[in-house]
């Protein structure tokens, strides 16, 4: 795929979706973390729905671990691992308090180096609260960089690095939530909206499903 089709893609999926930014609902960047932790192998509706109650009683580090284990549990039991995750959560906020002074690290070594939080979370963390240009690739990126020919690799770390060398620099903030977004209710896993993608005659897809235009009948 040239350069010229690439930007031409992302300037139509920024018009399409004017406002890209996280599902997972949150008021501070560490309502933000404790969300991505939470949201791996769930869904942002599911995870939004437990921190909805979670977050009116436990907002902070030192509140989630006020809460206890079982009290945490209670609140996200509905989100898949949750045992494990709320483990995770305990310890990252021990972290966070230890070595950050409550707060959320703004750089990818120290992220990485909290409790459930690997790469992905660390690059959406790094985009959505600190505006900084990194692409998370989790099965919707990954699919919607293979599928279109956007970005092929045959892992997450090769397609993210493909993307991050080849989308155009004015979209390179937005492009993890212009992507995450047009792949979750358009490029869809199973059933590609394809007859009503904006940029379905510039993707590369070799089995496109676009329903053919039936001529008007006869009068």
């Amino acid at each position: 795929m040239n350069a010229q089709k690439r930007l031409a893609i992302f300037e139509r999926l920024a018009a399409a979706i004017p406002n890209p930014t996280t599902e997972l609902e949150h008021n501070s960047t560490f309502e933000l973390l404790i969300a991505v932790i939470l949201s791996a192998q769930a869904t942002d509706k599911g995870v939004n729905i437990a921190t909805r109650k979670l977050f009116k009683v436990a907002n902070t580090p030192q509140a989630i671990l006020d809460v206890g284990l079982e009290g945490l549990e209670s609140y996200i039991k509905t989100i898949g691992l949750y045992h494990a995750k709320a483990q995770n959560v305990r310890k990252c906020c021990e972290q966070l308090l230890t070595l950050h002074g409550g707060g959320v690290p703004d750089n990818r070594k120290a992220l990485e180096a909290l409790a459930g939080v690997g790469r992905k979370t660390a690059n959406v963390i790094l985009n959505t609260a600190f505006g900084q240009p990194t692409i998370a690739v989790d099965t919707h990126l990954f699919r919607v960089g293979n599928r279109t020919k956007l970005a092929q690799g045959k892992n997450v770390f090769e397609v993210e690095q493909r993307f991050l060398n080849t989308t155009p620099k004015q979209f390179l903030k937005d492009a993890h939530h212009l992507l995450i977004l047009h792949g979750r209710y358009t490029c869809t896993a199973r059933a590609p909206k394809c007859g009503e993608c904006c940029i379905a005659d510039l993707c590369e897809f070799h089995d496109k499903r676009i329903t053919p235009v039936q001529p008007p009948a006869e009068q």
